[in-house]
C-alpha cells in the first residue's frame, strides 16, 4: 500500500511537468493559425488573390486533421518519442520550404504549408493530446482545456512578434519562416525527449463515478473506432461540431480583413487578430472547467447558443459598420471557438473511452475538414457578394442548425 501510494504522487508529480511541456508543445505549433497574419506578405508582395490563400488555409486543415490521423498509428507503433520527432522534421521542412516563395510559386505554398507543416503539426497535435490527457483520467476537461489554451493562444503571444518581424528591414517573411521552421522543429524535438505515456504499474486518480447536472454519466467502458463509427450519436455531435467549428474557423480565415472593413487601423487590426486568440485560448481553458464541473449537455448547449450570439452580433457589426460591435463579436467567437476542440476531446475520452482515443479522437477531429470547406465557401460568398453579410448570415444558420442537434446528443 505504501508502495501504491508512493507510486501515485510521483505520478502526480511526473503528469504535471508533462501537462507543462504540453502546454508548451502546443503553444508553438499553434502557430499554424495565425493564418491571417502570415498570409501578409503572400498578399502584399506576390499579390496572390484571397481565394487562393482560402484555399491554402482548408488545405491546411485537413492535413492538418490527416496528420492526426496518422499521429494516431504511428503513436501507437513509434511511441510518442519518434513520432514528435517526425512532426518535427515535417514542420521544419515545411516551413523552410514557405521561405523560398516566389511569385510563380503558389503550389509549393500548398506542399510547404499546408501539406507538410499542417500534417507534421496535426501529428505533434494528436501525440500530445492523447499522451498528455492519458495522465489525467480524473481531469480530462481540465487538461484538454490548458493544452488546447497553449495552441489558442499561440496567435497572440508570437502573431505580433511575426508581424514585427515581417516589417522589419534586416529580417523580412523569408527569414521569419525560416526562424519559425527551426524554433517549432527544436520544440517538438525537445517535447519528444520528455513526453511518455503512462506504463501499467502507474497508478493515477480515477475519475469520480458521477451523475453531472444533465443527469449523464461517464461511459465505463471502450469503444474502438468501428463501434464509434456505428453510432449514432457520434454523427450527430460530427455535423454539430462541424458547424460550429465553421464560424470560428471561417472569421480565423479572413479576421485582419474583417477588422479592416469597418475601418479600423492596419497596428489595430493585427493586435484584433491576436485578442480573438486570447479569447480563443481562455474559451478553452473555461470549457474545459464548465465540461468537468457541469457535463457535456449543459457545455456544448451553452458553447453552442455563444456561437449563435457570435456570429448574430458580428452580422450586426458588418451592417451597422461598427468597429466596437466587431470587436465584440470577435472576442464572442474566440471564446466559442475555443470550446471546440476541448469539447471535442473530453467528449471522444469520456464517452468513447481511452483505451482507443487517439484514433477515435482523430476520427472526430476531421470535423474540421468540413468546417474548413464551409470556411472556403464563405470566403467565395465574400468575394462574390463583396460583402461579409452574406457569409455571417450564412453561418448563423449553421450555427442555428447545430444546436439543434446538440439537444439530440445522447451518450452512445
Amino acid at each position: 500500500k505504501g508502495s501504491e501510494i508512493m507510486t501515485t504522487q510521483s505520478a502526480l508529480k511526473k503528469r504535471n511537468l508533462y501537462l507543462v511541456t504540453g502546454v508548451f508543445a502546443m503553444l508553438f505549433s499553434g502557430v499554424l493559425y495565425a493564418w491571417s497574419i502570415l498570409k501578409i506578405p503572400f498578399k502584399e508582395v506576390f499579390s496572390w488573390s484571397d481565394s487562393s490563400l482560402a484555399l491554402n488555409f482548408t488545405f491546411t486543415m485537413c492535413f492538418f486533421c490527416l496528420g492526426a490521423f496518422f499521429g494516431s498509428i504511428l503513436c501507437k507503433k513509434l511511441k510518442a518519442k519518434i513520432t514528435l520527432i517526425i512532426a518535427a522534421v515535417l514542420v521544419g521542412v515545411g516551413f523552410s520550404l514557405t521561405a523560398f516563395l516566389t511569385a510563380d510559386m503558389l503550389y509549393m505554398l500548398f506542399i510547404g504549408y499546408a501539406l507538410l507543416a499542417g500534417t507534421g503539426i496535426g501529428i505533434s497535435y494528436n501525440v500530445v493530446v492523447s499522451t498528455v490527457t492519458s495522465w489525467f483520467p480524473d481531469k480530462k476537461g481540465f487538461c484538454s482545456g490548458c493544452l488546447m489554451m497553449g495552441f489558442g493562444i499561440s496567435t497572440l503571444l508570437m502573431g505580433n512578434v511575426i508581424s514585427k518581424l515581417f516589417e522589419a528591414p534586416d529580417f523580412g517573411w523569408s527569414k521569419t519562416y525560416l526562424l519559425l521552421a527551426a524554433v517549432i522543429a527544436v520544440v517538438l524535438f525537445i517535447s519528444g525527449l520528455i513526453l511518455k505515456a503512462p506504463t501499467s504499474d502507474v497508478t493515477l486518480p480515477a475519475p469520480k463515478p458521477r451523475k453531472n447536472a444533465s443527469k449523464e454519466q461517464f461511459t465505463l467502458r471502450d469503444y474502438k473506432t468501428s463501434e464509434m463509427l456505428k453510432s449514432f450519436t457520434f454523427w450527430r455531435a460530427f455535423v454539430c461540431m462541424a458547424f460550429i467549428t465553421a464560424v470560428g474557423n471561417s472569421v480565423i480565415s479572413f479576421a485582419r480583413d474583417l477588422v479592416l472593413s469597418v475601418d479600423a487601423a492596419p497596428q489595430l487590426a493585427t493586435t484584433l487578430v491576436g485578442v480573438l486568440a486570447v479569447f480563443n485560448g481562455i474559451g478553452r481553458v473555461l470549457t474545459g472547467a464548465v465540461y468537468d464541473a457541469l457535463g457535456r449537455k449543459t457545455t456544448m448547449i451553452s458553447a453552442n447558443i455563444l456561437t449563435i450570439i457570435a456570429a448574430g452580433t458580428t452580422l450586426i457589426a458588418v451592417l451597422n459598420n461598427s468597429l466596437t460591435l466587431c470587436i465584440v463579436g470577435l472576442c464572442l467567437t474566440g471564446l466559442s471557438y475555443g470550446s471546440c476542440p476541448t469539447v471535442t476531446s473530453a467528449f471522444s475520452a469520456s464517452f468513447y473511452g481511452q483505451k482507443y482515443f487517439p484514433m477515435n479522437y482523430s476520427i472526430i477531429n476531421f470535423n474540421l475538414i468540413f468546417a474548413s470547406f464551409i470556411a472556403t465557401f464563405a470566403n467565395t460568398l465574400l468575394i462574390n457578394s463583396g460583402s461579409y453579410i452574406a457569409p455571417f448570415a450564412m453561418l448563423l444558420a449553421l450555427a442555428v442548425v447545430a444546436l439543434g442537434l446538440n439537444f439530440t446528443i445522447k451518450k452512445p
